[in-house]
């Protein structure tokens, strides 16, 4: 009997594991299901603009509040960087139940102020973000023979130099019949989750369902005020009201109140729990957007293959010849030849403000691995769009706990420079610790102010500058440090020749070398600049970005031109007998920066026309610089590490007295 019941515990926890792995998707949380005549309640984000940039609070315009009052919801560290406030707000539902005019609220009259500020949201087009379920309100329209998809809807509408305010919704929740299965099964909201049986009563007795679609449609209904009297929130208007997106009526007024409404219609959709994201993801271009990354894929890898045959030609002709000369022929071409050869006394020389160096390296190693883990895990879809905030607070994790590899790379390198002398590691893991975060905190912290300045959600609350330095000072420091005492115990690379102790002289060349370093940035450039088109779209003009799986692809395509321009540089720069290859080979892939940041700044002028205001455009300057120097980091660390192996690995194959 015994292992009869082992075994019956040993299939149920085997069931229960199946079946909470068929249970489990990775685009969101865990399903929810209603029953009929549950309440649903709808939550309120931060009002948003493509026009400014600039969050403000839902509650910030004269809009209702919920009779409970507003309470915020938990939020991560990355919703609160990304300048979302979720609260609740006084929409509430029963789970398919449809109400028609319901009446919510009669505001005060309104202030100076409020008619003001109302007036400004409308002109900056503000957006009002609604959420239920963990799904945004998404509003169809037809423009110009186009079926257009936007997440929220507009506050108000100006025509005719007059102001008028959206105060009646009509809400449609799309949902899906909850299927009953034969074993047991694992649902939940994310908070928690139970395990259902078919033995449950509720369950075989009672429908339920789930949400699987939220959509919203604005109207500016004017309410006849006689029939306000003795209304109260979630009464039923007396009258019919009449939705038509296509008309307005309440015009904004000092001095009068606004009366809001609204309706929810409950409709039977085929769409499953796990697909109704799709609604979000159908990006309008997508087609384009396929087809240009797959040419991009296609041009880069056939040009990166043409370097590369190349390349490795003429190094082993070189190689061949030089290695076929016995010891007196050697002395003579030498006298007689010019090119990478004759810097074999000055190739390893330490670099000028190599400290520096081995700090940029360090980073730049750093914020390669956050970027290569982050996008993994968003490819695998931990990271999805329906989870707000998880990718910025992954990617913050992540670059805090590769701090040992920053700390690492940097005494491992300078140990390298200096010849295994492991004096100053301390130093230099402090510094490494400070360098990148140091800068982009004060980033963060000039553009905080100004987002303080206008009163906007997107400022960084105290208490999350607090967590933020507990984070940097608790976790990444202490592991940078330890990076560093792990770089001391490594064997550093010997070098396999000695510097001479006079330097070379280097010939006069008929142009700048570092034209050549700056140019050589274009051809990375060239594998990004489709993807980063879209990724800024989903930034800056609130676009939802989902294709993490072509991002990897693309990020390995950088990786490798990166490495293969940085070796063909330092090659050119070698054979030039220039053997100061150290911060040219950091830079001559590192240099896409530039061209990211101009085309950041191309983007702002064409695309973002309709930007306003200098704090906006403050913003959005302060931002592109950042993400460029990552990017400069990144991609030079690959360029010098590339070059510094390939040459130790070079100068190892010659022969050498």
């Amino acid at each position: 009997m015994d292992f009869f019941d082992k075994l019956k515990n040993w299939i149920l926890v085997y069931s229960l594991f199946l079946q909470c792995a068929r249970g489990f998707y990775l685009p969101g949380s865990f399903p929810h299901k209603y029953n009929i005549g549950d309440q649903l309640s709808v939550k309120v984000n931060s009002l948003t603009s493509i026009d400014t940039e600039i969050p403000y609070g839902y509650y910030s315009l004269p809009f209702c509040k919920p009779l409970e009052g507003v309470k915020d919801s938990a939020e991560n560290l990355g919703e609160l960087l990304m300048g979302d406030r979720i609260e609740n707000s006084p929409y509430r539902f029963k789970m398919h139940v449809n109400e028609s005019e319901i009446f919510l609220c009669q505001t005060n009259a309104l202030s100076a102020d409020e008619f003001k500020v109302l007036k400004e949201r409308i002109d900056e087009m503000y957006q009002v973000n609604l959420i239920l379920d963990n799904l945004p309100a998404i509003r169809y329209m037809n423009k110009d023979g186009y079926f257009l998809r936007w997440t929220g809807y507009p506050v108000g509408i100006k025509v005719k130099d007059v102001y008028y305010v959206f105060n009646h919704l009509k809400f449609t929740v799309l949902v899906h019949k909850y299927e009953k299965s034969t074993v047991p099964g694992v649902i939940g909201d994310g908070d928690g989750a139970e395990l259902i049986t078919t033995d449950d009563k509720s369950i075989t007795d009672t429908p339920s369902y789930m949400v699987v679609g939220f959509e919203v449609v604005p109207c500016s209904f004017q309410h006849t005020t006689d029939l306000l009297k003795n209304l109260k929130p979630y009464d039923k208007f007396p009258s019919p009201i009449n939705c038509d997106p296509a008309t307005v009526a309440v015009m904004i007024q000092e001095g009068k109140p606004l009366v809001f409404s609204y309706e929810v219609n409950f409709v039977e959709s085929d769409i499953k729990w796990p697909s109704r994201w799709d609604a979000y993801l159908k990006m309008e271009g997508s087609k384009v957007h396929w087809f240009s990354i797959l040419n991009s894929m296609m041009v880069i890898t056939f040009l990166a293959g043409i370097v590369l045959i190349i390349f490795l030609r003429t190094i082993r002709r070189d190689l061949a010849r030089y290695e076929e000369l016995d010891k007196e022929a050697q002395v003579q071409i030498n006298e007689e030849l010019s090119g990478w050869k004759l810097v074999v006394g000055d190739v390893f020389r330490v670099p000028e403000n190599s400290t520096l160096l081995s700090m940029m390296v360090a980073d730049g190693c750093r914020i390669l691995g956050m970027a290569v883990v982050t996008i993994l895990f968003a490819a695998l879809g931990f990271m999805s769009p329906a989870s707000r905030g998880t990718l910025i607070t992954g990617m913050l994790l992540f670059y805090m706990f590769l701090g040992i590899i920053a700390g690492y790379v940097a005494v491992w390198l300078l140990k390298t420079l200096n010849a295994g002398n492991t004096n100053g590691w301390f130093s230099i893991s402090w510094r490494v610790s400070f360098f990148f975060p140091g800068i982009a905190f004060l980033i963060l912290t000039v553009l905080n102010f100004l987002l303080w300045g206008s009163h906007s959600t997107g400022a960084i609350p105290f208490t999350t500058y607090i967590v933020l330095l507990l984070l940097w000072f608790c976790i990444s420091m202490p592991l940078t440090l330890i990076g560093g005492y792990i770089g001391t115990q490594a064997p550093h690379l010997e070098y396999p020749c000695r510097s001479n102790q006079i330097p070379r002289e280097i010939p006069a060349n008929r142009f700048p070398t570092w034209l050549l370093v700056i140019g050589a940035g274009t051809l990375p450039f060239g594998t990004l600049f489709i993807e980063l088109f879209f990724i800024m779209s989903s930034i800056w003009l609130g676009r939802v970005y989902y294709v993490f799986g072509f991002l990897l692809v693309v990020l390995i395509l950088l990786v490798v031109v990166c490495a293969e321009v940085s070796l063909v540089l330092t090659y050119m720069h070698l054979c030039m007998e220039d053997w100061r290859w150290w911060w040219k080979s950091y830079f001559a892939s590192g240099s896409v920066a530039i061209y990211i940041f101009f085309y950041s700044i191309n983007y702002l002028v064409f695309d973002l026309k309709s930007l306003s205001g200098p704090v906006s455009a403050m913003l959005y300057l302060g931002y592109s610089l950042l993400m460029a120097l990552a990017v400069m980091l990144a991609t030079g660390a690959i360029g010098f590490l590339t070059s510094f192996f390939f040459l130790h690995r070079l100068f190892s194959s010659v022969k050498i007295d």
